[in-house]
């Protein structure tokens, strides 16, 4: 399916990923913006909770009408155009927010970590993701991830999350972060998940509680001894300042914010209101993971591994080397198409 508007050409791919883990397909869409002979690549990933999906995504699209914008460099008004078309749709409004991210950072000849101002050697080691398993599997998990990562993320949020993290720790002293999912409903429960879970080596919780419990939060966060950041209870700009003194920090996920513009405002405000940043994902191929790896030097923390767990990423891009983000020196997002 294309869609031709002057200057620019915009074609849509449907991709489907899998992850090697849970055996399960997540859909998304590719998008391909060109202009002077050059291509800007995105991507639309929509793991079902989001809502979206390759027909709502071509859908919105389709609405696009490019046309009206004869210079890819008013980024500021062609973004806001396609933010303004329909709510929501969020995933879908970042895979053209990355293809234009892409394709003027090749016009330029510069990589967006450069025309940021970011340096690429300070990108963290990415934290590779534990899914909730048995005790057994989850110590086979963290056996071979140890082997290959500097920090391992577990998932928790049931009633056996002792069990597991003790499972892991029987076999690895690796540095552990947990995603408790809105797992933990009682805060006095979660500070004391919190303080045992310090003794167990982790050093930072996300989102330990339901998204709409705010006043918990707070008094959470004002005894927690480790940093604790928001996951479901931020998605876009309008959600950072209400979260100060609810949260240590925010997890900016492109797919969820519309993409990197935006990201990097939640960035900037974040920074000014005394907030930690992490860089997250979801399951992408390497086009939306070096996208977020472009904001990675200025974050402190990332959780960018969304591309490792996948069996058939159509492009080359940001790499993980001993644990740690090796960003391409290529221009625009740094990535090259090799399927």
């Amino acid at each position: 399916m294309k869609l031709v508007h002057y200057p620019y050409e915009l074609i849509l791919r449907d991709v489907f990923t899998l992850s090697h883990s849970s055996r399960t397909s997540t859909p998304g869409v590719q998008v391909e913006l060109s202009c002077e002979g050059i291509t800007g690549y995105g991507e639309a990933s929509m793991p079902p909770y989001l809502g979206e999906t390759p027909a709502t995504a071509a859908s919105f699209l389709n609405r696009l009408n490019l046309e009206q914008f004869s210079d890819p460099f008013r980024m500021e008004e062609i973004l806001d155009y396609v933010d303004s078309v329909l709510p929501g749709n969020t995933a879908a409004k970042a895979s053209v927010d990355i293809a234009l991210h892409d394709l003027t950072g090749k016009l330029q000849g510069r990589a967006w970590h450069q025309i940021w101002g970011f340096d690429r050697d300070q990108a963290p080691d990415t934290s590779f993701t534990l899914g909730i398993d048995s005790p057994e599997k989850m110590r086979q998990k963290a056996l071979e991830a140890a082997s290959k990562y500097t920090v391992l993320k577990v998932k928790l949020g049931s009633e056996h999350d002792r069990e597991l993290i003790l499972a892991i720790r029987s076999v690895t002293d690796k540095p552990l972060m947990v995603d408790a999912n809105q797992g933990w409903t009682d805060p006095e429960y979660a500070l004391d998940m919190i303080c045992w879970l310090k003794e167990q080596g982790v050093f930072l919780i996300e989102q330990p509680m339901p998204r709409q419990v705010i006043d918990a939060q707070s008094w959470l966060l004002e005894r927690s001894p480790l940093p604790v950041f928001a996951d479901e209870s931020v998605q876009r700009l309008s959600d950072v300042a209400r979260l100060k003194g609810v949260f240590s920090g925010i997890n900016i996920k492109l797919m969820k914010c519309t993409g990197m513009r935006e990201a990097f405002r939640m960035m900037q405000l974040a920074r000014s209101l005394g907030m930690m940043v992490m860089v997250g994902c979801m399951t992408e191929t390497s086009c939306a993971i070096s996208a977020a790896s472009q904001l990675s030097p200025g974050a402190d923390y990332a959780d960018l591994d969304g591309n490792l767990l996948i069996a058939n990423d159509l492009f080359k891009g940001t790499v993980v080397q001993g644990g740690k983000l090796i960003l391409s020196d290529l221009p625009g997002i740094g990535v090259e198409k090799i399927l």
